[in-house]
């Protein structure tokens, strides 16, 4: 799709506006190196069936990078690996599911799932997107993920590909969701809950009892985390969103239409949403529900959910490969064949 001159003139004028700001500090895992060298492996082997340009593409897309710097203190690589999976597999599967229909998806979901969560526990014959999501299951039992944490992950993992497969009908159709639509959406597809439910592996915090996952002062945290990660990656994404047609899921697109707004106007409007919910996510983190001996735990495993959110804007903001035009890697599933 061409753009149009204000389009161009915008996206010319985007380093001028405001950007996110996180007060958390930003770390990166020490094996974060190594990752990349396996992810590199997981391209070569496991997305044969890619042309050979997206594979290059997707290389220098470090799409491993989002795991070691969103859970930087994971004790070591195996337990980094099977969040490196689902972050790399996850994005490059749904650029390559990109124009598939919400049925088609939901089948997919169905399969990863099921292979996810062992209820098929049979390897997938040949390499490629579902022996990946297999082998993340192998890992995640070799690391000895606590088992209740890891069906967390995995049912977490379901709720992402949900949002892929919804979002769907609005990208087929070229059509921007109302805003109410699209904040569900977005909650969903950002792919940060499943990071939530990996934070735990951290420090101690396998430790806390379930009382404080379940908890909605909580579970509004990871709300928060989810849109807040969404919303600074539509901004990061917004100059290759406005160059292709049914890239509709943006919530500058989402403003513009709905109220009638420019672009600038649009995207000022993203970021005061953006940071009435970081006042929020801080407000909530300062005013934490009584949870007993367990106050300071849950603190600091919420101050990791911060440095969750300042990792993953790290990724973004370190890479210039991704989101530009020409960078990034259009769908290529035809059909049952991979």
């Amino acid at each position: 799709m061409k753009t149009s001159s204000t389009n161009d003139e915008f996206i010319a004028g985007l380093q001028h506006l405001p950007k996110p700001q996180y007060p958390f500090p930003d770390f990166t895992h020490p094996d974060m190196q190594k990752q990349r060298e396996e992810y590199y492996d997981w391209i070569d082997k496991e997305y044969a069936f890619h042309s050979a340009e997206a594979k290059e593409k997707h290389k220098r897309h470090h799409l491993t990078d989002i795991a070691a710097r969103g859970c930087p203190f994971l004790k070591d690589i195996a337990e980094l690996r099977p969040l490196a999976n689902y972050t790399a597999n996850g994005a490059m599967m749904d650029d390559y599911f990109d124009r598939c229909s919400r049925d088609e998806m939901y089948q997919i979901t169905n399969k990863i799932i099921a292979l996810l969560s062992g209820e098929d526990a049979q390897e997938p014959k040949e390499n490629g997107i579902f022996h990946l999501f297999w082998v993340l299951r192998q890992d995640a039992v070799k690391c000895e993920i606590p088992e209740k944490i890891y069906a967390r992950f995995v049912k977490s993992i379901r709720y992402v590909f949900m949002g892929y497969s919804e979002e769907k009908v609005y990208y087929r159709k070229n059509l921007v969701p109302p805003l109410a639509v699209y904040l569900i959406s977005r909650e969903a597809t950002s792919g940060v809950q499943p990071y939530c439910d990996y934070v735990v592996l951290q420090k101690e915090y396998r430790n806390l009892p379930d009382e404080v996952f379940d908890h909605p002062h909580i579970k509004r945290i990871y709300s928060l985390c989810s849109l807040l990660i969404g919303i600074h990656n539509d901004i990061i994404s917004l100059p290759k969103e406005l160059q292709r047609e049914g890239d509709t899921m943006n919530i500058v697109k989402v403003l513009q239409k709905e109220n009638n707004l420019s672009l600038i106007d649009a995207y000022n409007k993203a970021m005061e949403i953006h940071d009435e919910y970081l006042k929020e996510f801080l407000i909530l983190q300062e005013h934490l529900p009584p949870f007993g001996e367990y106050q300071n735990e849950v603190y600091n495993y919420i101050q990791d959910l911060g440095i969750m959110i300042a990792g993953v804007y790290a990724w973004h903001t370190n890479d210039t490969s991704r989101y530009v035009e020409g960078g990034y890697v259009e769908g290529e599933f035809s059909g049952w064949n991979q």
